[in-house]
């Protein structure tokens, strides 16, 4: 007999699988999700139309984001200040930092975005709701939402302030 554990099954999406979800003005295709990780873990490839001013800063109480630039010029917020990263850049925002993220280019970009533990994927989904109704969204409903799934907005001069009369 061996010590080995038990095996888990291994999870295969195809390309371009997974459920596409919208959102803040981008589109995130989540190629793994907590139902499918037992909550470990979710990834996703954010579609950031060009000059997209992104979502407003905010901080995650609970999730470790990791974003790969594989297409595009992104800019992200770190400590207050924009900065521009090439692509191929790898960018870590640890849960409890303020940062955001925005397509500083003329064509679309590409994202992949890790999120530990998962969360991030049912959080988006429920905005996307508020997103798709007819008119413009209730952001005051998306301010609670994300303040349920533990994702509070930031007010800094100079960024998106879309939420800014949400924001306490």
């Amino acid at each position: 007999m061996s010590n080995l554990p038990t095996p888990a099954a291994l999870i295969i999406v195809p390309s371009g699988g997974g459920e596409s979800v919208h959102a803040f003005g981008t589109e995130l295709l989540f190629h793994l999700t907590g139902k499918q990780t037992d909550g470990r873990n979710a990834v996703g490839t954010n579609i950031v139309p060009p000059h997209n001013p992104g979502p407003p800063p905010h901080f995650h109480e609970r999730e470790d984001e990791i974003f790969f630039v594989q297409d595009g010029r992104m800019a992200f917020l770190v400590d207050g200040t924009w900065q521009e990263v090439p692509e191929g850049s790898t960018v870590f925002a640890p849960k409890m930092s303020v940062h955001s993220l925005k397509n500083v280019g003329d064509a679309p970009a590409r994202v992949l975005t890790a999120m530990v533990p998962a969360g991030f994927e049912v959080f988006f989904a429920r905005c996307a709701e508020e997103f798709a109704k007819s008119g413009a969204p209730d952001l005051a409903r998306i301010v609670e939402i994300s303040a349920e799934h533990g994702i509070h907005y930031v007010k800094i001069p100079g960024t998106n302030d879309l939420l800014d009369p949400f924001i306490a």
